[in-house]
């Protein structure tokens, strides 16, 4: 709970003043609460409510307009649906549009509006559509600045259209700073006399960032006049609501610790240095190195922010280039437009058939423009090793099909933080220009390469594409700088938070993590000198404690990988002593679903052991299936070592730690028996599912359940992730236990069900 400058309310007596009075209660539970389609339930947060209030307030009481500063990633989609929904259902509003400046947004908009609740509104899928839903009795209409624009405009839907001009039209515009500052403002203004509008954005326009065009300098408060409410990006951070971001700028580029180039990144701005296909394959080849580190394994996308098209065609070829000789194995795939404005920076901000915004625009850098059927012939190329390696038919020879691929890819990125995403779809870098790097969000980001200019709302919004939290593996939002933008960053920051934020905002340097990591290790020698002394554990309390120790050093573990100057040599303790910590730090957690499933009371059973931070995408049985591959075709003396390995790596890792057994026994007892290697993965998949049928009518014969029955229920908890209720489970039983045995006897078997999903079902296939 926090008031409306968001100071958090930490004394009770104050919460319960200002949050439980029947009044305040009775609205949140009315007005401020979501049921989404997918049954999950939404409370407004603290400045979500404040801004909503604020607009209800101002259409109740102004005919002015207003803006609301939330910082970008803080949930204004949310906030902005809320309004819309209360706003349209006041008696004296005609209608409220909520507007949008780009066509993937139009549809993600949509989306996520009949998400909060179903079939909220209809998409406007062309002007005419728009124009229609406008003059009937659609109460919210969802558009873009284009469409919008385009039938205030056309003399054809005039006569349509007149009736509206003096009806009150609430128009509620997302990230108002891309697309109001040209003509397109005071054309709706002018033409819907009784209109009021109200703007959201993460990074509003001020003197100190508004760009001069042919209607001069104008700012977000000019065209919006007051700012109804803030929740900056300081707010947020601090609030756990985003991530922090850890800079690096990039200099000098290294290869596994051999200098290639030596630049300095403050004399790095000479055109004829920056645009040097040297310099590029320079950097090519650094975040090959790198990659893995920044995006924990490729367990996280990155995009790659270019300054031009002809230099994101060459960083592509690079890649593509050195994936063939074998340098790297990373997925890579580019979406740009190619019309004939291409050289600027600003080319590739809208789809195909999308009218350009007159919004703010950002100066080119002196590029060489490629003629438009080049850069279409290029682009074409790059989407077909796309289809070649997910499978798909999409081109730039037909417009939907090209729409189609934008949308691909923007899916591609965001279902990744979905259960059962197969690693076969991932992507692991996207090369831009500007599209993607306002306005999409998409949890699984994590790294932004830099190798263009970025200033002010621009730079944050681009780095804002990486701070998303989804779990504690993600700690921070990475940005890898290629050239001098220490300046500009600093200036944003300050810009759009306050004096101090620069502290708040970005991960300090590495040598003050590293004390961080000493400090933890100290406290995990306190509650367990050695790696043995664990064992010695035997109170609760006790493990508690050397538990939350080694949580603690895992975190801080897990920041400093991030870093590029990462060595274990650093570290006050070997990397083999920390994998034999986590080993025990999963042994206790093995013990406590033992002594669940065994009906146990535990204090440590409601503890989350945050297994993310330990999980390492890369080792899955696929890999183990390698280095079983890799033993058979060695020298016999050395497969007791290698098998010793194999196992040791078995017990450190979360998802194949519970099949160690099984792979054990493949290979004591089946990999003796095949001759040839290249059959070694076929038939451990054999073996593998004639486990898991024994498994599973072992299962049910102990627990005396209906095979067939219980099979549909595994399948269904596989498919849709949901832990069936007992009534479902007692309906597998051939007898319905009594009420004192229901709980127990259900628990059990839903315990023995998760077992046999987690071990012969999760991580499987790469």
């Amino acid at each position: 709970m926090a008031d409306e400058r968001n100071v958090n309310i930490h004394k009770l007596e104050q919460f319960a003043n200002s949050f439980l009075n029947p009044h305040q209660l009775g609205k949140m539970i009315a007005q401020y609460i979501v049921l989404s389609t997918d049954r999950v339930i939404m409370v407004l947060r603290p400045y979500q409510y404040y801004a909503t209030e604020a607009i209800i307030q101002h259409v109740k009481n102004s005919v002015k307009n207003g803006y609301i500063w939330h910082t970008t990633g803080s949930g204004k989609t949310l906030t902005s649906f809320k309004a819309s929904q209360i706003i349209m259902d006041m008696p004296e509003v005609y209608k409220v549009v909520f507007v949008v400046d780009r066509k993937d947004l139009d549809d993600q908009t949509m989306k996520e509006f009949n998400n909060f609740k179903a079939d909220s509104v209809d998409q406007s899928s062309n002007t005419n559509t728009l124009v229609n839903q406008l003059v009937k009795e659609d109460k919210l209409v969802v558009t873009t600045i284009q469409k919008l624009n385009n039938a205030i405009k056309n003399k054809k839907y005039e006569q349509k259209l007149r009736s509206l001009k003096n009806e009150k039209i609430v128009f509620i515009f997302d990230e108002c700073h891309r697309s109001q500052f040209g003509e397109t403002h005071g054309r709706i203004t002018e033409y819907f006399s009784n209109s009021q509008l109200f703007g959201f954005t993460g990074t509003p326009i001020f003197a100190d960032n508004a760009a001069k065009n042919e209607l001069g300098k104008r700012t977000t408060k000019d065209l919006f006049d007051e700012c109804l409410h803030k929740y900056v990006i300081t707010n947020a951070i601090s609030d756990q609501n985003v991530l922090k971001f850890s800079i690096e700028y990039i200099g000098r580029y290294k290869q596994k610790g051999n200098t290639l180039i030596d630049i300095e990144v403050e004399d790095i701005d000479k055109t004829e240095v920056i645009n040097a296909p040297e310099r590029l394959e320079k950097i090519v080849d650094y975040i090959i190195d790198y990659h893995d580190v920044k995006t924990h394994n490729r367990a996280f996308s990155a995009i790659f922010a270019t300054s031009s098209i002809e230099n994101l065609i060459k960083y592509y070829e690079f890649f593509r280039k050195k994936k063939e000789e074998g340098k790297h194995d990373l997925r890579i795939a580019t979406i740009f437009t190619y019309g004939q404005n291409e050289e600027s920076e600003e080319a590739d901000g809208m789809l195909p058939a999308e009218e350009s915004t007159d919004g703010l625009s950002i100066a080119a850098e002196p590029d060489i423009a490629y003629q438009s059927s080049h850069t279409r012939d290029k682009l074409e190329s790059f989407i077909q090793d796309y289809n070649q390696l997910y499978q798909t038919n999409y081109t730039t020879k037909d417009s939907k099909k090209f729409e189609n691929y934008f949308k691909d890819i923007s899916n591609r990125l965001k279902k990744r933080e979905k259960k059962g995403f197969q690693q076969k779809d991932r992507l692991d870098i996207l090369l831009v220009v500007n599209m993607f790097l306002t306005g999409f969000d998409a949890k699984m980001v994590n790294t932004l390469y830099v190798d263009k200019n970025l200033q002010y709302h621009g730079l944050i919004q681009a780095y804002s594409r990486t701070n998303r939290i989804i779990n504690e593996t993600k700690s921070q939002g990475n940005i890898l700088v290629f050239r001098n933008l220490k300046k500009s960053t600093d200036e944003a920051i300050t810009l759009f938070s306050n004096k101090e934020a620069k502290e708040e905002i970005i991960l300090p340097p590495y040598e003050e993590i590293l004390q961080q990591f000493s400090n933890a290790f100290a406290d995990l020698l306190k509650a367990a000198p050695t790696i043995n002394s664990v064992d010695q554990l035997i109170s609760e309390p006790k493990q508690m404690e050397f538990m939350q120790a080694f949580r603690k050093l895992l975190r801080v573990k897990n920041v400093l990988t991030s870093y590029t100057d990462f060595e274990w040599d650093d570290l006050p303790l070997t990397e083999q002593n920390f994998e034999k910590y986590k080993s025990k730090y999963l042994d206790l957690y093995d013990q406590v679903r033992f002594n669940t499933q065994k009906e146990k009371s535990s204090i440590l059973q409601d503890v989350d052991f945050e297994l993310e931070l330990i999980h390492r995408d890369e080792i899955n049985v696929d890999y183990i299936l390698k280095l079983i591959a890799q033993m058979k075709q060695g020298k016999e003396k050395d497969a007791q070592a290698q098998k010793k390995q194999i196992i040791d790596m078995l017990a450190g890792e979360v998802e194949l730690r519970s099949k160690r057994e099984l792979i054990e026994k493949f290979i004591d007892e089946h990999l003796p028996k095949i001759a040839d290697t290249d059959k070694i993965a076929d038939e451990f998949y054999d073996f593998w599912e004639k486990e898991k049928i024994q498994a599973l009518n072992q299962l049910c014969e102990e627990e005396k359940l209906d095979r067939k029955q219980f099979q549909n229920l595994v399948d269904a908890y596989i498919f849709n992730e949901r832990e069936p209720l007992r009534d479902e489970v007692f309906e597998c039983l051939d007898n319905r236990p009594s009420v004192l045995q229901a709980r127990s006897i259900g628990e059990r078997i839903i315990a023995k069900m998760k077992e046999f999903v987690q071990v012969f079902v999760e991580g499987m296939r790469a």
